[in-house]
């Protein structure tokens, strides 16, 4: 018998070349980082350029925007008329502003002009936006339906209607609205309706108000939810201290955590932040600024929790999701398939996590009948997990802290040779003690800058850090927040707090220098606390770890400093405007060179962290697209401000240094 051990090549999956797109089109997806078309846009894009009618069921998050987009900018829209020739509908503001927002790159190599309209905005501005030439709008069925009465929106010129979302559209009570919208706008014109579900009245628009419509089924939110890992913890107790056990163990990248009233979106957000993590609450209550603040937070990767009600978070797309989480448990099957569907986009792994009390008990049950849905069940951490949280948390803030830079060779060989020894588990800890200090200080920051951690989720330039059209690629940065160096230990490693107490095991003491270098006339200081003047007068700070007056240590070379390397010709220095007082570290600015720019760790030299600025090398062939992927960049919250460091003869200054 002769067997066969050839395998199939692999499947390569298809470019935008094959939706036979315009130059223009093809650069401005290469430029979102978009390379392959999703299912949905492959299927919409022939029959919509074609003219017809259409029906699309799929989920939210499979690329629907640029489904209906790229017919749009690619053949509907005339790019020398200067009127509305497109019409978007959505349930929400947020939706009409990303949408808008993806129209807007879309089109602009080919000049197409989208605009949005939506209720809570200034009408004054908006009737500016659509006299000056705006070709497509993008907006609620309230605020277009205003305009249209108002005469300042004119419909003659439309040639294509897209509803996004009509389930969600008429569950919020906008059927009237859709109705006089539609009676006002041109009998010839093409109309392609969007939607998760397909309920009866979605049928019954279809049917009378679309012309012989093609329909295609790509997937409803029940089928994303399928895909979807489930998970119940069984809780009998006080929910909210159960939440808090259950995130500190699962520690989700970015969540919505959903509950069933608005006071408990207020209490939920308020427990979280004192427990560090960063949190928002959206609903009904929230004035519609400080809502869209929230929302571009949240978008931007600096929120990791976004609490809210099932009506506040309607309409809502947030690409980047781990995990939902149901603080309350729905009482509808329905709306726990619309909850979860919000994880688990384009591809990726996604998580529903549900804190389930004694009542719930009998909505779980019609969950699993009605939707085949058999959430895993866990019992909630014990101390035993919490525990061993806290020591991941240790050991990733010494990665942190040591991982920025390469060690020294002799570091290394003394490091495998201790591992070696019979007692190595001793000496190690001993040498961990020694550095950390007291427990459950150096726990506590541990576990801070755990939950301080944010997601990144654009490049530089703005755009999503995704790979195809609809598909966010993710990684993830550690950021110790705001610690004062009185509790570390830097000497270019973040994170190690100084020990606090040196016990009587004869182990070497460390003692924390402070360096002034800008002011050689005064001597420096040698107390681990650093005042309020050296932030108003911009000096600055060095901290070195230097060995303590143990007898017969006084000679040996512990000292370490953040001079600067001698100099290599191959390799050239960015000067980055954000330091150790930004939150940031050496691994932080790796990530973003390997994620974004793709220089690899080989390819990245020293990466030296200051309080006030830092100093990245790479190689100098990649110095340009390491500026590019620096400049910009979000670190908790702050954008960075990279260019090339001047170079002296002493060592690397900053472009501002005199």
């Amino acid at each position: 018998m002769t067997i066969d051990t050839t395998t199939e090549p692999p499947v390569t999956p298809p470019t935008f070349e094959v939706l036979n797109l315009s130059k223009e089109t093809l650069e401005a997806l290469s430029a979102m980082g978009y390379t392959h078309p999703t299912p949905v846009q492959r299927a919409v894009f022939e029959p919509a350029v074609r003219g017809k009618d259409i029906v699309v069921q799929a989920r939210t998050g499979t690329g629907k925007t640029a489904a209906f987009g790229l017919p749009i900018v690619e053949t509907v829209v005339r790019r020398n008329l200067a009127k509305v020739q497109v019409l978007v509908l959505c349930p929400t503001r947020e939706l009409a502003l990303q949408v808008t927002a993806e129209l807007e790159r879309l089109g602009r190599p080919r000049g197409i002009r989208p605009t949005a309209i939506y209720g809570g905005a200034p009408m004054n501005r908006q009737v500016e936006q659509l006299a000056t030439g705006a070709q497509v709008v993008v907006g609620t069925p309230g605020r277009v339906l205003d305009h249209l009465q108002r005469k300042t929106l004119d419909p003659e010129s439309i040639r294509m209607l897209v509803l996004d979302e009509a389930d969600e559209m008429l569950s919020m009570g906008f059927e009237r609205e859709l109705s006089s919208i539609l009676e006002r706008l041109p009998k010839q014109r093409q109309t392609l309706l969007f939607s998760a579900t397909i309920p009866p009245d979605i049928e019954r628009i279809a049917k009378d108000r679309l012309k012989e419509p093609e329909f295609l089924t790509l997937s409803g939110d029940h089928v994303g939810a399928l895909e979807v890992l489930h998970f119940i913890y069984l809780s009998r107790g006080d929910k909210l201290e159960a939440l808090l056990r259950v995130l500190e163990v699962e520690n989700p990248e970015s969540a919505i955590i959903f509950c069933n009233t608005k006071s408990e979106t207020e209490r939920v957000t308020e427990a979280l932040e004192r427990q560090g993590f960063g949190a928002a609450w959206l609903n009904g209550d929230l004035p519609q600024g400080e809502r869209e603040q929230v929302m571009q937070r949240t978008r931007q990767g600096q929120l990791r929790f976004l609490v809210a009600t099932d009506v506040a978070a309607r309409g809502i797309d947030i690409s980047h999701l781990t995990h939902v989480v149901n603080f309350d448990f729905p009482e509808s099957a329905e709306r726990y398939v619309h909850r979860t569907g919000r994880t688990g986009r384009a591809g990726r792994t996604g998580n529903a996590v549900s804190i389930v009390a004694p009542q719930d008990i009998g909505h779980l049950y019609l969950l699993r009948l009605t939707y085949k849905i058999r959430p895993i069940e866990k019992q909630l951490p014990t101390a035993g997990e919490l525990k061993t949280r806290e020591e991941a948390d240790l050991v990733q803030m010494l990665a942190d802290a040591f991982l920025g830079s390469p060690p020294h060779p002799d570091d290394v060989a003394l490091a495998r040779r201790l591992l070696s020894h019979d007692a190595a588990d001793q000496i190690i800890a001993g040498l961990v003690r020694d550095h950390l200090g007291a427990r459950p200080e150096a726990a506590e920051q541990a576990a801070a800058a755990r939950r301080s951690k944010v997601v990144p989720t654009t490049t530089p330039d703005g755009s999503p850090l995704a790979t195809s059209a609809g598909e966010g690629r993710q990684f993830t940065r550690s950021s110790a927040g705001e610690v004062r160096p009185s509790t570390r230990l830097s000497g270019g490693k973040d994170g190690l707090p100084a020990r606090a107490d040196d016990g009587a095991r004869g182990q070497r003491k460390l003692r924390v220098r402070r360096e002034r270098p800008h002011r050689p006339d005064q001597p420096a200081e040698r107390r681990p606390l650093r005042d309020e003047r050296d932030e108003d007068e911009g000096l600055d700070v060095k901290w070195t770890i230097e060995p303590g007056p143990a007898a017969g240590a006084a000679d040996r070379p512990f000292a370490r400093t953040e001079d600067a390397p001698p100099h290599d010709p191959t390799f050239a220095e960015i000067f980055v405007n954000l330091g150790r007082r930004d939150g940031v570290n050496a691994s932080d600015f790796q990530r973003v060179l390997t994620d974004v720019a793709s220089i690899s760790r080989a390819e990245t030299g020293k990466i030296r962290v200051r309080d006030r600025s830092s100093f990245v090398s790479v190689k100098r062939e990649f110095l340009e697209k390491a500026v590019a992927a620096l400049n910009g960049a979000t670190f908790s919250g702050k954008v960075a401000q990279a260019q090339p460091a001047r170079a002296r003869s002493t060592g690397t200054s900053s472009p501002n240094d005199g």
